[in-house]
């Protein structure tokens, strides 16, 4: 399903990109992504990855992964039927959930990674997604929080009145989500289109043992939608040579005022990030989160050293799978953040949102949310920027504000999340987990914005 989401993307990003004259600025941006991949993200993450790779072979070594897991076994049984109660993937799995409780972000992918490596070590189809692994990328897409440490902070930088009142707000909404998120995963696994089948046996035999595929048959259908697409891009390009018949096209369809519009919204944001407000004294929900990662360190040393554990030894030895996960996890990245920056530099995304406006007047959605609800399962910076530049304007109003935050707050970058995760076992054949995702995304936006206008409505 992903190589349907992925080769969607590039596609309207490339023919939109003809159209209007954005190839070259779309094409700056993927460079621009691939290189961001690997300083910004792979390589800062790898560093986590092997610090908490470490602390989690100490606490196996000290026992303490199967006490968490022994905890919370009734629920875990319930959700992972698959998985053996005292499997590490028990405890990993657990930490996991519990630092995306603690809204730690990025501090918990790595512990997600190592759940994903016990996983798969249960999984007999080494390419094909188990329910287990769906239901764990379920919960995570989810985006299940109790406190949105990210979108609190983002409101009281931008000088709003009362930043924590997302928090009731984004535990309903997020646990909604959660809630749909592990029923649809069950009903859903139960599909006999997203079952393990024996073609799956059968191709996974035949990667693993290098045999040859079936041959690939080019349908007719096919073939009319690849020749629709390159005669699309065709039509673009050209139209990049008659500059005339393109200025009449976009004053026609009103694509002028859309782009001048996005023009427009982008400078003012670039002036916003010229003028940002200092930072502000640390408030005591930042010094209580602060506490929670300082917490686990010491609990982990002092027990492992209390039952006698070589723990800087267990620790180096847990770290070294670190950066072999970070290298795993790059190309999927790359690709997967490629596809999503050329639909979104291109102006593709511009006009969806401005494709969809009349639907939302319709149904009486604020189509100022429309962004943010597009760009939050595909890019975490993309919506977190979103965000900051909506609460920076002075001219929206506080309920948009408070709602983009808990819109934020209660869902998760899907995408994102399911490339890093599957990416980094190698599984290529997710079967319902990105279906599950959507929804997941669909219902956390919908209960926030409910939620937006029912406690912060009259703002």
């Amino acid at each position: 399903m992903l190589n349907a989401v992925w080769s969607f993307l590039l596609l309207c990003g490339l023919i939109v990109g003809a159209f209007l004259g954005t190839l070259k600025p779309s094409m700056d941006a993927v460079f621009a992504i691939c290189q961001d991949v690997v300083m910004t993200i792979a390589l800062p993450l790898a560093g986590k990855i092997m610090l908490w790779l470490g602390v989690l072979r100490v606490m196996e070594k000290a026992g303490l992964m199967e006490v968490i897991a022994r905890a919370l076994a009734p629920v875990l049984r319930l959700l992972f039927p698959e998985v053996p109660a005292t499997h590490p993937a028990m405890g990993a799995m657990t930490m996991n959930i519990s630092a995306n409780l603690l809204g730690l972000g990025n501090s918990a992918t790595p512990l997600g990674l190592k759940a994903m490596e016990h996983l798969q070590e249960l999984n007999p189809h080494k390419r094909t997604a188990t329910n287990a692994m769906c239901m764990f990328l379920a919960i995570n897409t989810a985006g299940l929080t109790l406190i949105p440490f990210t979108a609190i902070t983002f409101l009281s930088n931008g000088g709003m009145k009362n930043p924590y009142g997302i928090i009731f707000p984004t535990i309903a909404a997020t646990g909604c989500a959660a809630l749909i998120a592990v029923l649809t995963a069950k009903l859903l696994q139960g599909l006999s289109m997203f079952r393990v089948s024996r073609k799956d046996d059968a191709e996974d035999e035949a990667e693993v043992g290098g045999k040859k595929k079936r041959p690939f048959h080019l349908t007719k259908l096919r073939l009319g939608v690849l020749i629709a697409v390159a005669a699309a891009f065709a039509a673009g390009v050209l139209l990049q040579f008659v500059p005339a018949t393109q200025e009449g096209l976009f004053e026609k369809t009103g694509l002028k005022t859309v782009m001048q519009q996005e023009a427009a919204k982008k400078q003012a944001v670039q002036q916003q990030a010229a003028a940002k407000a200092p930072p502000k004294e640390p408030t005591w929900i930042d010094k209580v989160s602060a506490m929670a990662i300082p917490l686990v360190l010491l609990v982990t040393v002092l027990v492992g050293l209390a039952k006698g554990v070589p723990i800087y030894e267990a620790a180096v030895d847990g770290a070294k799978e670190g950066f072999d996960i970070a290298l795993r996890i790059m190309p999927f990245l790359v690709i997967m953040l490629s596809g999503i920056t050329v639909f979104r530099a291109s102006g593709a995304l511009m006009l969806l949102e401005h494709v969809l406006r009349p639907l939302l007047d319709w149904i009486h959605l604020p189509v100022e949310l429309l962004p943010m609800a597009i760009m939050r399962p595909l890019s975490g910076s993309g919506s977190s920027g979103l965000l900051n530049e909506m609460i920076l304007r002075p001219e929206v109003s506080d309920f948009l504000k408070y709602t983009a935050a808990i819109m934020y707050g209660s869902t998760e970058t899907t995408f994102y999340v399911l490339a890093v995760y599957f990416g980094s076992v190698g599984v290529t054949r997710i079967r319902h987990a990105l279906a599950v995702g959507i929804i997941a995304d669909i219902v956390g936006m919908t209960c926030a914005i409910a939620l937006g206008w029912a406690l912060f409505g009259r703002s």
